[in-house]
Parts: C-alpha cells; structure tokens; sequence
C-alpha cells in the first residue's frame, strides 16, 4: 500500500485521469444517443443526488418523484465526481506508479467492477431493482450498465496513457 503523502500528491493527476475517463464514456454515451439507444438521462442521476441531501435515497420511481432545481448540473456534476473517486480509487489500488506506466487490463478490469454502482446502489434506489431487475428489458439494461462502464475503463487507460505521455 502506497503512504498517503503518495497518494495525496497523485490526487490531481487522479482527478485528470477520472474526467478524461469519464469523458470517453460520454462520447461512448452520445455515440449510443445517436443510434436511437437509450442512455443515462444526467437530470434524473441529478434528481435523484438532490433528494439524497435532502435524505430521501430510495424512491419507487425517481421519473415520479418531485424535480429539483438545477437537477441536469446536479446530475453531471455528480456523474463526473464518481469518475473522479472511481479514478483515485483505481490509482490507490494499483499505486501511484500505474500513472506513469498504465496498462489496459488493469483499467478494463477496474471499470466493469464500478459497474457494481449503477448495478446494485443507483438502479434500485432509483426505482428500478437491483440490476435493472424491475424493467421490461433488465438483461439488455444489466448489458449497457456493464458495456459503459466498460468503455469508462478503457478511458481510464486512454487518460492514464496520455497524462503520462505529456508529462514525460
């Protein structure tokens, strides 16, 4: 296990790392948009974040439930700081010499684990089961949460790769 001094110093490369990760999965998202498939809407991730504040975290369908104000920012602003810890937990694991010598396998390994997130945390507190297990379509939407975050993994690789290429 890497000191936390170590750690604490690779926080900002981290951060870098989790938005440029996060980044590619959304042009992986916007790609998906484009071809008629149905994505992540930001606002009801938002709706949702705003009423965990508030201390409200299941809902039996969060489309139901009342909207908060400034939900979209609220919702991209929490998708991107997931990406960030999801990143910082990746580089804590591996240790901080990962970002200077990232390989892909580790990173694809790491972004199908997050998908434990939507999988089991968002998607049943958000009103739709475990594993997307109260949908007419849970195996196709269990296959999109594991195939997005998927490509999150391999934008791990690409930020990594690139972060230390320019630092080289």
């Amino acid at each position: 296990m890497e000191p936390l001094s170590a750690l604490a110093q690779a926080l900002p490369q981290a951060a870098v790392v989790g938005i440029g990760a996060t980044a590619v999965m959304d042009l992986w998202l916007l790609a998906l948009k484009r071809f008629g498939i149905p994505t992540m809407d930001f606002a009801l991730l938002g709706r949702w974040v705003g009423h965990v504040l508030r201390g409200q975290v299941a809902h039996d369908a969060i489309r139901s439930a009342r909207p908060i104000a400034g939900e979209l920012g609220l919702g991209w602003a929490a998708h991107y700081a997931v990406g960030i810890v999801f990143a910082g937990l990746l580089v804590a694991l591996q240790g901080v010499s990962w970002l200077h010598q990232p390989v892909a396998l580790p990173e694809l390994a790491w972004g199908l684990a997050t998908a434990v997130a939507p999988l089991f945390v968002l998607q049943p507190a958000m009103g739709a089961g475990i594993a997307s297990s109260r949908t007419p379509a849970l195996l196709k939407n269990s296959l999109r949460s594991l195939a997005n975050h998927a490509v999150f993994g391999l934008g791990l690789y690409l930020s990594a790769a690139a972060l230390s290429r320019l630092a080289a």
